[in-house]
């Protein structure tokens, strides 16, 4: 469901009349672009789905690439105009469209605009600015394929691998984020039971719940209330009151916001790359220098209603949990549990098709402050960093096999 402007018959004609010609001289291999391969792309859905799910995530997708109008409700403040926007081809978020995620210590969110910096707005309403004193988190949008798979693997399998009290002694103390339910997420979902649930997404796994994740990103991404958040984004300029939007609100509903859901839940992780040599070597190192410790290769999902999601090994790369990784990569900003200096384990799924959908140029990191993953390993600290130094002192041979390897997942 792709939302497409056509072009005028005349210029249709031109350009085949020029194609035409074209052909004649270097043959059909030179001008027919071959689709993607099954696999090697990030917004393909999981196979073999039933009619209607499959119904679901083609609403679901034209949902995620709509483009937002002052006239549909965007804004007043907003970080961009459509979920595809932050998600270029479900993948990544460019390092151009970085956002800022900030706390200010004691102050109040109403006044501040808590949590999240809107860097833009519609005409007559001023942007957001950080105020004074606010802890910031520079952030680039993480890829949503697979998340359906992390939403379907039990708590108590993300829970088996904590250590808070590094109980084993070898310097990983990987623990989970535990986050009260968003109050509109029934208690039949999956991070919606009363009291703490176990934050699986989000880079600080500040969120329980697929649902959660997706009314937040069109509230204090787009600007769009629904029937789960009916009330505007407060403007701090405007003393915690929302100014300039005259949509009535809600703006979309929640079939749109379930839609949305689905089509999130239903997305395929990408295929593996082709598995030569080097990156069977590179796997042994991986698995040696500790790396396997946090970015745990395998987990499994529990019995679910959707068979393609249901007891089902996923190869993300993570344990979901939060880990203290240094100074280098210390945002200074606690959420919920996690501190200032953890994280959630970054999946690496993926990591091949990064630069893809990047024009090229894959980045790295919370913040995509690197094209380059020797960097990004380099840059690791805290409970990484036994597993950083091992890798810096690795030969040359073993540590262009490793990124050999990263580069197959």
């Amino acid at each position: 469901m792709k939302h497409t402007r056509f072009p005028h018959p005349r210029f249709i004609r031109t350009v085949t009349a020029v194609l035409a010609g074209l052909f004649l001289f270097t043959g059909c291999n030179a001008l027919v672009t071959n689709p993607p391969k099954e696999g090697e792309t990030f917004d393909a859905p999981l196979p073999g789905l039933a009619p209607h799910l499959n119904v679901m995530f083609s609403q679901g997708d034209g949902n995620f690439d709509h483009v937002f109008t002052i006239k549909e409700g965007l804004g007043p403040l907003f970080n961009h105009t459509a979920c595809a926007g932050c998600h270029p081809g479900d993948g990544r978020g460019p390092s151009s469209v970085t956002f800022f995620r900030f706390t200010v210590p004691g102050g109040d969110p109403l006044l501040t605009g808590e949590p999240q910096l809107q860097q833009f707005s519609i005409p007559g309403v001023p942007p957001e600015t950080l105020p004074s004193g606010a802890l910031t988190s520079p952030r680039a949008g993480p890829p949503v394929f697979g998340m359906g798979l992390i939403e379907a693997i039990p708590e108590s399998e993300i829970l088996s691998r904590e250590d808070p009290g590094d109980a084993n002694g070898d310097g990983i103390s990987g623990r989970a984020n535990r986050v009260p339910a968003a109050d509109f997420v029934p208690v039949t979902e999956v991070g919606g039971r009363p009291g703490l649930n176990i934050g699986r997404f989000g880079l600080k796994a500040n969120n329980t719940s697929l649902l959660a994740q997706v009314v937040g990103a069109y509230h204090q991404d787009i600007g769009m209330t629904s029937e789960y958040r009916p009330v505007e984004n407060p403007n701090p300029l405007g003393h915690g009151v929302s100014v300039g939007d005259e949509v009535a609100d809600p703006e979309i509903s929640a079939a749109t916001v379930l839609q949305t859901v689905m089509y999130l839940r239903l997305l395929a992780p990408p295929a593996r790359g082709r598995i030569t040599p080097a990156v069977t070597q590179g796997e042994q190192v991986f698995q040696s220098i500790g790396c396997a410790t946090c970015h745990v290769p395998t987990m499994r999902t529990g019995p679910h209603d959707i068979p393609q999601l249901s007891n089902q090994d996923v190869h993300l790369y993570s344990d979901l949990l939060l880990h203290d990784l240094g100074p280098e990569l210390a945002d200074g900003r606690p959420d919920h549990d996690a501190t200032g200096t953890e994280w959630r384990t970054r999946p690496l799924w993926g990591l091949r098709l990064v630069g893809r959908f990047l024009g090229g140029l894959p980045v790295y990191l919370h913040d995509a402050r690197t094209s380059d993953l020797a960097e990004a390993i380099r840059l690791h600290g805290g409970e990484a960093q036994g597993a950083r130094d091992r890798f810096l002192s690795l030969s040359e041979a073993d540590r262009r096999a490793l990124i050999a390897f990263l580069n197959s997942l």
